[in-house]
């Protein structure tokens, strides 16, 4: 993103698209919004104060389904920014069965090219277009293909030919209604009148992967081995039959990679890795230390160990180049309800300055979930439900009674949060997807009655309570 683009981010406005998405948590809210208004400040520091400058990262903390995840991932697609999630239970000390903690940041780099690749291929999305109406036009309308070698026999036929000049007249009218059935086919299919026309279409074969089941621990370098080897093996061709409209989308991206500069690719790639980089490491109170000295907690404080490099600051080697980790921003989160931010070993809660505590859901935040954020989870159920000529009304009270049963079971069950109305809303259109479609147009109106019609049983016997929701 252009610095003219960032530097409409304020915090304010940064809460307010958070805002959008997630209900409450506004203390979480401003606290990564000022963490990302500061990297914003940050690139337009002089380059000898800019160095110093470090991102200050920051430890959420609350129970699962509050809006940690959310929080994070909508700033990464605010800002823009690369974004990885990874759980820190993934991850095991070294010498142990398990991820190696460098691969979050391999796992960021390759989203951040990906990011950049997608940018570049809009850039020359028109050029990639007219590349592609070429194949398709030659698939159509071959173009001349170059005279064979007359044979021994052929010379002795050479007096009964044409004259040279009649040869060439002959060779420029050829050329001339060849040219014009091209230019023919070419407006046929820009006005897509041949979309459905099939058409004969050479690919480049996918190379099965070398290097394959080596383990975690050379799972890169793996990768790296299997694309030098590729680059040495020549490209297997294959013909396939396909649509003209098939084959638009199939060509498109292949012909708009053949237009990229790679170097500037990486290059800007690995740069907006280091720079704006976010990296969620969720569950970090899984790997807290209960204080044993053996069994599994080894393994927790040595995640920790091998967690703080990355965090403080060091170099990690990937396919595309070293990416230093000084400038990345971190979030870390967890619930830790049996542990404290504080049983973590000291270094990296030193690493984690921000603390930002989320608060358990409310009743009423039930509610608003439900109706109020832009992908709201009622909205989507009546976009679906709407393919199948269905129209499905929520009354206030019916959105109510939802609300209610979600926070009485996660009270008495387990609180997972706002996860627990996803299980809710869909034990109370189950009914209703299933007989979808059917014969005309019809409305469903999803009431206090027609919850407790469909849910009333469930919620008292606390049997089936536990296990169906």
């Amino acid at each position: 993103m252009e610095f003219a683009v960032e530097n409409e981010l304020t915090p304010k406005k940064i809460v307010a698209e958070l805002d959008k998405y997630i209900i409450g948590q506004t203390e979480a809210k401003k606290l990564v919004a000022i963490a990302l208004r500061n990297r914003i400040r940050r690139l337009s520091l002089d380059e000898e104060i800019r160095k110093d400058v470090i991102p200050k990262n920051i430890l959420m903390i609350g129970p699962t389904g509050v809006g940690k995840t959310e929080i994070a991932r909508r700033l990464a697609e605010i800002a823009n920014a690369p974004f990885v999630k990874v759980e820190a239970t993934r991850f095991t000390e070294v010498g142990y069965v398990g991820k190696n903690v460098e691969t979050m940041v391999r796992e960021l780099v390759d989203n951040s090219i990906n990011m950049v690749k997608k940018e570049m291929m809009e850039e020359v999305k028109e050029k990639a277009q007219r590349a592609v109406e070429e194949r398709i036009v030659e698939a159509l309308v071959p173009s001349k293909k170059k005279k064979q070698q007359a044979s021994f026999t052929d010379m002795f036929q050479v007096f009964t030919q044409p004259s040279q000049f009649e040869r060439d007249k002959n060779v420029r009218e050829e050329d001339e209604s060849l040219f014009r059935k091209r230019e023919e086919v070419l407006q046929k299919l820009r006005n897509k009148e041949l979309e459905d026309v099939e058409i004969e279409i050479e690919l480049e074969e996918q190379a099965s992967p070398l290097f394959v089941g080596l383990g975690p621990e050379f799972e890169d370098m793996g990768i790296q081995f299997g694309e030098m080897f590729e680059s040495l093996m020549p490209k297997k061709k294959k013909k396939r039959r396909m649509k003209v409209s098939e084959a638009r989308r199939i060509l498109e991206p292949i012909e708009a990679e053949q237009f990229i500069d790679q170097d500037r690719l990486f290059q800007e790639g690995l740069d907006r890795a280091q720079n704006q980089g976010i990296v969620f490491i969720d569950e970090i109170d899984k790997v807290v230390s209960k204080g044993s000295p053996s069994g599994p907690d080894v393994s927790r404080e040595g995640v920790q160990r091998d967690l703080l490099p990355i965090v403080e600051g060091t170099t990690v080697l990937t396919k595309y180049g070293p990416v230093k980790t000084d400038y990345i921003l971190f979030i870390a989160a967890g619930a830790f309800s049996d542990s404290k931010p504080s049983d973590l070993i000291p270094e990296l809660q030193g690493r984690f300055p921000i603390r930002a505590e989320l608060s358990p859901l409310t009743k009423e935040d039930f509610v608003r979930i439900l109706t109020q954020p832009k992908n709201a989870i009622l909205k989507q159920y009546q976009y679906l439900l709407k393919t199948d000529g269905v129209d499905v009304v929520f009354t206030e009270d019916g959105i109510d009674r939802m609300a209610d049963i979600a926070y009485e079971v996660n009270e008495k069950v387990e609180n997972i949060g706002a996860r627990r109305l996803y299980t809710i809303v869909e034990k109370v259109l189950e009914e209703i997807s299933y007989e979808a479609p059917a014969s005309g147009q019809w409305e469903v109106k999803v009431d206090k009655n027609y919850v407790d019609l469909r849910l009333g049983d469930i919620v008292l016997n606390e049997d089936l309570r536990e296990f169906i929701l």
